[in-house]
């Protein structure tokens, strides 16, 4: 079970990254046009929260049952496991909130601001996971792509 929702998790990280980017060009090209917040946008902002939220609690799961999560006096002096025990699931919890407010906030008005906050938050959300990712290229965490 540990392994089935560890590559969930990893491979469903480029669905919200893919989600995200899109949503993001979308908003700015609509805030920058002036066009309303229409139902479409509402429906692919919902979908990019639906997924982050199923994403959060894929990794909640994992960090119950996870052998890099640990409770003790050795864990804020080892990096690895700092990060997989603290850093990495506070960071994602403020960026699905993040989301969650800019999605909310947006929704209640359809005028073109809406895109402007909407670009805002999931810009924020944006920076705060490509920060918090287990990336390959983070030697010391030692996560894969997939």
């Amino acid at each position: 079970m540990y392994k089935a929702l560890l590559h969930a998790h990893s491979g469903l990280r480029y669905l919200v990254l893919f989600l995200l980017i899109t949503l993001l060009i979308r908003s700015f090209n609509k805030w920058k046009t002036q066009q309303t917040f229409d139902k479409g946008d509402e429906s692919l902002s919902r979908l990019n929260v639906l997924v982050m939220h199923l994403q959060w609690m894929i990794g909640l799961a994992l960090y119950f049952i996870s052998s890099k999560v640990w409770f003790d006096a050795a864990t804020m002096k080892n990096a690895l496991l700092r990060f997989f025990t603290l850093e990495h699931p506070l960071m994602m919890m403020v960026a699905v909130v993040i989301l969650t407010i800019g999605h909310v906030k947006a929704k209640r008005s359809d005028s073109f601001l809406s895109h402007k906050k909407l670009f805002i938050y999931n810009l924020i959300g944006l920076i705060i996971i490509l920060i918090s990712i287990p990336w390959p290229f983070r030697e010391l965490l030692g996560a894969g792509w997939f």
